[in-house]
């Protein structure tokens, strides 16, 4: 992995579980609730910095999904 590798950023990591929870459709389940703004408050980040980068590298978060579900 490069320092620049989206993977070792925490927005990455909570825009990865955001979407993947949104694109199954079953983001406003309150166990996602749970886990997701448990893990944002963790890491100090904030949903509209997550948000934000969803927006910005939507492409790249939907490749990565695809990769990590296809066993890549």
């Amino acid at each position: 992995m490069s320092v620049d590798d989206p993977l070792n950023d925490p927005v990455f990591g909570a825009a990865v579980l955001k979407l993947s929870f949104l694109m199954k459709g079953i983001a406003d389940q309150p166990g996602f609730r749970v886990v997701y703004f448990g893990t944002i408050r963790d890491l100090g980040i904030t949903d509209a910095e997550v948000n934000a980068y969803i927006e910005e590298h939507r492409s790249l978060l939907e490749n990565h999904i695809s990769k990590t579900v296809a066993g890549e």
